[in-house]
């Protein structure tokens, strides 16, 4: 709920797309520093619970420092506490996931993954949909606060995780901290995977982004598009459901998964880059209420649900191959920095799309598109055979070198 709530208080204060995407830039492009070190961390104590809950409580004050200088503290500022609250993020995602194979081992596996993927979109349909509530019911400082609330109330769930059994040496050096950039770039199948998914999150920034300015086109508000984004969830949701049950046997082939729902997450972007047109045309034309622009409702609903429907397994793919790719004395770093990787990406996607979508919102939606084909394009350039062949196995010799 963080992300979209401030990026909605952040339009709702300012009015300008600019500085709401920077707040949600800077909270987000710190990450993959963060990731790096709170996965070596995670590996080497004997309750990384408590350093998760350590990490919640800091990242829960910083969006409260945010909350409170909103429309007082200049935006430069708050964006550079965001920054700082973004190096703990990641304890809000792949520091969670790592823990997984400790209470689900061997067999159950592949099915708490897929179920551990539904966590993720369940927390991405309720909190897009709460903040545009929130947003509409108290306001956009009311949407921060409950997120605020809701972050601290993971924080006695983390205190209490499961110790770790086989803890690494206490002490963390230099070197350590870049085990998990080592071993994502040794594995050819951990650094398509985490290369493809980087990019591809980019262009999620753009819808992200897009959303609100999208809602306020359709004559609904800001809030309208936080409902966009729990639509995408919804169906995320659903197709992850099919995934840990009937279509099962596809699950056992996340790389595969991983093609297919980028391409249609793609064609998701494009049918919403539709409906961004639409809203464009009957906006110039003064329909700017919902009534007059129902066709281009209409579009964004079928768009933002076949991006759910991609999202899902995408995600789901992704850690897949995370889990059977990592080493195990760097399983904590593996999650966390590619997770956290990810997030930046979608930092500087945010980052760029604020002056697209305060020029073209569907040009935005657009390029988000064309992104996920420049994703899918890197998973084959980075594929055993294909043109980095040579420069990866150069770095597998270096890395056992090392």
């Amino acid at each position: 709920m963080s992300g979209p709530a401030l990026l909605i208080a952040g339009l709702a204060v300012t009015g300008s797309p600019v500085v709401a995407s920077w707040l949600l830039a800077g909270l987000t492009v710190s990450s993959a520093v963060g990731g790096i070190v709170l996965g070596a961390v995670l590996d080497r104590v004997r309750r990384p619970g408590r350093a998760l809950a350590w990490c919640l409580g800091g990242y829960a004050v910083g969006l409260g420092v945010i909350l409170a200088g909103l429309g007082r503290v200049p935006a430069a500022v708050l964006v550079g506490v965001a920054v700082v609250a973004g190096l703990l993020g990641p304890a809000l995602t792949g520091g969670w996931t790592a823990q997984v194979p400790q209470v689900a081992p061997g067999a159950r596996l592949a099915r708490a993954n897929a179920l551990d993927s539904m966590s993720y979109n369940l927390a991405g349909l309720a909190g897009p949909a709460l903040a545009g509530l929130a947003a509409t019911a108290v306001g956009a400082y009311g949407a921060v606060g409950i997120s605020v609330g809701l972050v601290l109330l993971a924080v006695l769930p983390a205190w209490t995780l499961p110790v770790n059994p086989r803890p690494r040496a206490a002490a963390v050096r230099v070197r350590d901290l870049t085990e998990g950039v080592r071993a994502i770039l040794v594995s050819r199948a951990l650094l398509r995977t985490t290369v493809a998914s980087m990019v591809s999150f980019a262009g999620m920034a753009m819808l992200v982004v897009s959303a609100p300015v999208l809602g306020i086109r359709f004559g609904a508000g800001a809030g309208f598009g936080g409902l966009l984004l729990a639509v995408v969830a919804l169906f995320a949701l659903a197709a992850n459901g099919l995934l840990a049950g009937p279509l099962r046997r596809l699950a056992g082939r996340p790389d595969a998964v991983l093609v297919g729902s980028t391409l249609v997450l793609g064609l998701g972007l494009a049918i919403t880059a539709v409906a961004g047109a639409t809203a464009a045309v009957t906006t110039a034309a003064g329909a700017g209420s919902v009534g007059g622009g129902w066709w281009g409702v209409g579009w964004a609903v079928v768009g933002v649900v076949v991006v759910g429907v991609a999202s899902g397994p995408q995600l789901t793919a992704v850690m897949a191959v995370r889990h059977r790719e990592a080493p195990e004395q760097a399983r904590g770093q593996v999650f966390t920095t590619g997770a956290s990787l990810k997030i930046t990406s979608f930092a500087v996607g945010s980052a760029v799309a604020g002056p697209l979508v305060a020029w073209s919102p569907p040009w935005a939606l657009v390029t988000g598109a064309v992104l996920q084909v420049v994703a899918i394009a890197a998973f084959w350039l980075l594929s055993p055979g294909g043109p980095s062949r040579n420069t990866a196995e150069a770095v597998e010799r270096a890395g056992r070198m090392g």
